[in-house]
Order: C-alpha cells, then structure tokens, then sequence
C-alpha cells in the first residue's frame, strides 16, 4: 500500500478516535458520559446529561470527524477502495478510540458522516429511514438499527461500486453489534424513549 494511502488511513482513525462526547462533557464542566446515564459516550446519552446544546455540538463533532477525512481523502484519490478504508479507519476510531481507552461510541454520527462524504445519496436515504422511524416510535437505538440494517439495500440501490457495498454492510453489522443492550431491551420493552422529539 502507498505510503500517501496508509498515512491517510491511519489519520482517519486517529481523528475518529477523539471522543467528542467526552470532549464537550469535560468542557460544559458535565460528568464523563461514560460513568453517566448509559454509559455511552454519543449524542443520546449527553442529551441525557447536558440538555439540548452539548448533545448538538456531540453530534456535530461526531458526524465532521467522519466527513472531513473522506473529503479530504477525496482530494488526493478517487479511488473507492481507498475512501472505503479510509471511511472505515475513522469509524472505527470512533468505536475503539485509542486517546480514551478503546471505549467509544456506538458509532451512528460518525457513519454517516462518512457516507455523507463518501456516498450522499445512501446517506440522505438512511437519514431519512432514522427520521421516520425516529417520529413514528421516538426510540433513538430502534431508528439508529432501522438505518443501519437498510443502508446496503439503499447503497446496493443507489451506486454500483461494490468497495462501498462491503463498507456499508460491515458497518451496518457493527452498528448492531453495538446495539445489542439496545436490542434486548427493546425485546423486553424497556429500551428508552427521547424525550421531547
């Protein structure tokens, strides 16, 4: 692999590793969301603890740290295997983040602003998907899984390159994976409403 290629790959995954949550938890002078609420350091759990505001700026931290490393990769190469990997270096950062302990996020900001920079129409589509089911059930983890489990139909759909069918697909089983606590409460009927959507 090109030395340019890995450099971009790896500076991916160490912008994906700055937990944004934490991050702005420590800076509003709020409790490390990782000992509070869910335990979860994403914007739904800073909700939680911070009110409105800190949970913007979360989520917004997030989804730039999945965009701006695609955009810049895009700059440099068009190649899709390339910007496939580079997309997934910086999600996983979010997931495994090596500054806070490989205790991340569940990832859902930070896909898509991957998708965002890499595949805009999957990603408007998935947005869509989370909304809707966001507005019918007002359950963030049921929106979030929806997404997920529907972004390789939309990219299978939406674009022939079979670099970002793969990306779209592992991340959609990780996202579930990282929702499984998500799953076996919504099985049991216990999984948590937002409140005020």
């Amino acid at each position: 692999m090109p030395l340019l290629d890995t450099a971009l790959i790896l500076t991916a995954y160490l912008f994906g590793s700055i937990a944004t949550a934490v991050v702005v938890c420590r800076l509003a002078g709020l409790p490390d969301p990782r000992s509070e609420g869910s335990g979860n350091p994403g914007a739904t759990n800073v909700l939680r603890i911070g009110g409105r505001k800190v949970a913007a700026l979360t989520l917004a931290g997030d989804l730039i740290k999945g965009l701006l490393p695609i955009l810049i990769a895009r700059l440099l190469s068009d190649d899709p295997t390339l910007l496939a990997l580079v997309g997934a270096a910086a999600f996983l950062g979010h997931l495994y983040p090596i500054f806070f302990g490989f205790r991340g996020g569940k990832g859902v900001a930070t896909a898509l602003g991957v998708m965002l920079g890499m595949i805009w129409p999957v990603a408007l589509a998935a947005l869509i998907a989370w909304l809707l089911m966001a507005k019918l059930f007002r359950i963030s983890s049921l929106a979030a899984l929806t997404a997920a489990t529907l972004t390789p139909l939309f990219a299978w759909l939406l674009t022939p390159e079979p670099a970002y069918l793969i990306f779209t697909s592992t991340v959609a089983l990780l996202l579930i994976w990282r929702h499984r606590s998500n799953i076996r409460n919504l099985l049991k009927g216990r999984e948590g409403r937002m409140g005020g959507y």
